[in-house]
């Protein structure tokens, strides 16, 4: 089979058969979502970490504001006095307490006491001390103490506590004691507006697939004027429009069309032109044929001339069959059946007809008329008689057998039949009137159609031919 036809039928399988995911439109609607969630759940994660070192940041400070105001009050008060105010100035987060001990520990690094230590004045002397986990317990318990949420108690407690010795003007020692705000899981904190969400999600999905559908239109039409190119290489030529490099894909569309017309037509021009001018010297030979003395030489030359004349005749129409200029028209399928099959009884054929389609199609009613002739014609002149069975293929076209008892194909020849001049030995030879150009005829016509033609041994006896037609290709 012809490389070109067999990409043809495989594209019209593929178009009619191709999961939505397995397409390239799937494809491109599926990594534009998958690139759009990455990119809001990636922005949303950094939004969210610098939302939370935003409140970290503010924590802290207000920490330190705390701290700073408590240590100057402290220090405002007269000594005497400070044991009563830090029994009612201490907050939960925030405790001062006296401190007896001058032995001070060695100074290590901490971040919030170096801010506390920036924001006081020189006089004030801050040194971080390093506080074991359990000591954090009494600070938990002040905090939870202070707070609304009676049920703050029942969580684990993540946040880290601090201490520092600050030295007031007068000398005394108050140890200041941190803990953070208990703010519980980050996680566990947001709160999921599952309507936005939604909206957002289908959004995204809409947005995806308009724009997947954008981006594959062209290709697709395209793909659609090839097929088109398939079953008339005389339609209209693509309209060049949208993207730079789309127009000018529609452009070497149409040059290649125009080359591939130029190239059939003149082929067929040839083949039409030699085979009619075969005509006319191999009529004026037979005229002369006649003249001939020998009866028996007559008889055989005529024979052969015959047989010349036969092959030109079907070389015509092999002609002809590669000629798509004949205007598609709308036909009622089972009314060209009836016709063709009344004229093969006409003509003393045993041609029987079963089923109906009932339906209507467009197509060239002289090619294909010549089509089903030939095929009735062989199948009456190798295997006697032709049964013709018609059925509808849902809403999609027709399927028509022709079925004879002839002694049908070799299995391993079903496929070269249908190559020009082809024959095979036995019944089916030039002996019996084959020429080889029957079902290629045939098969090009049924192919300017849009439609399949295929051979087959039935297990009874005899050849079967399926020709099926596609209304979706017959637009």
């Amino acid at each position: 089979m012809n490389p070109i036809k067999k990409l043809f039928r495989l594209s019209r399988r593929i178009s009619g058969q191709t999961p939505f995911f397995r397409s390239m439109t799937g494809r491109v609607f599926l990594i534009l979502l998958f690139g759009v969630v990455a990119s809001a759940s990636l922005t949303w994660w950094v939004a969210f970490n610098e939302r939370q070192r935003a409140i970290n940041l503010m924590r802290d400070q207000r920490v330190i504001e705390r701290a700073e105001q408590l240590i100057y009050a402290l220090d405002a008060i007269p000594a005497a006095e400070r044991k009563g105010f830090l029994a009612k100035a201490n907050r939960p987060g925030l405790r001062a307490e006296d401190v007896q001990d001058d032995d001070l520990p060695l100074p290590m690094h901490s971040e919030l006491s170096r801010a506390l230590a920036e924001r006081l004045n020189r006089s004030y002397r801050v040194v971080a001390l390093q506080r074991a986990p359990s000591e954090c317990t009494p600070l938990m318990q002040n905090l939870v103490e202070g707070r609304a949420d009676a049920n703050a108690s029942a969580e684990p407690w993540r946040s880290a506590c601090e201490s520092m010795h600050v030295t007031l003007k007068d000398g005394n020692l108050i140890r200041l004691s941190v803990l953070a705000p208990h703010i519980g899981s980050a996680w566990r904190a947001l709160h999921f507006d599952y309507t936005s969400t939604a909206l957002f999600l289908v959004s995204m999905i809409l947005l995806a697939y308009l724009v997947a559908r954008m981006t594959m239109l062209p290709l697709k039409r395209l793909a659609q004027a090839a097929k088109d190119l398939g079953a008339d290489i005389n339609r209209p030529p693509l309209e060049p429009h949208g993207v730079p490099e789309i127009r000018q894909a529609a452009i070497a569309f149409n040059s290649m069309q125009a080359r591939i017309r130029q190239h059939i037509g003149q082929r067929t021009q040839m083949l039409a032109a030699i085979t009619h001018d075969l005509q006319t010297p191999l009529t004026r030979l037979r005229l002369r044929l006649e003249k001939v003395g020998d009866g028996e030489l007559r008889d055989k030359l005529v024979q052969d001339l015959s047989a010349m004349q036969a092959m030109v005749k079907e070389g015509l129409d092999l002609a002809r069959s590669m000629d798509s200029s004949e205007t598609m028209q709308a036909l009622d399928l089972d009314s060209m059946l009836d016709s063709v099959c009344i004229d093969a009884v006409d003509a003393g054929q045993a041609v029987t007809l079963d089923g109906r389609a009932g339906m209507a199609i467009k197509a060239r009613p002289i090619a294909l008329r010549r089509c089903l002739v030939n095929l009735i014609d062989n199948a009456v002149k190798y295997g006697l008689r032709a049964r013709i069975e018609v059925e509808c293929i849902g809403a999609t076209g027709a399927r028509i057998r022709i079925c004879d008892d002839g002694p049908g194909i070799p299995q391993d020849q079903l496929a070269q039949v249908f190559e020009p001049f082809y024959r095979i030995e036995g019944s089916r030879s030039r002996a019996s009137g084959g020429t080889g150009l029957g079902l290629t005829i045939a098969r090009n016509i049924v192919e300017q159609h849009g439609g399949t033609l295929m051979l087959a041994n039935r297990r009874e006896g005899g050849l079967e031919v399926m020709l099926v037609l596609h209304k979706e290709s017959m637009k």
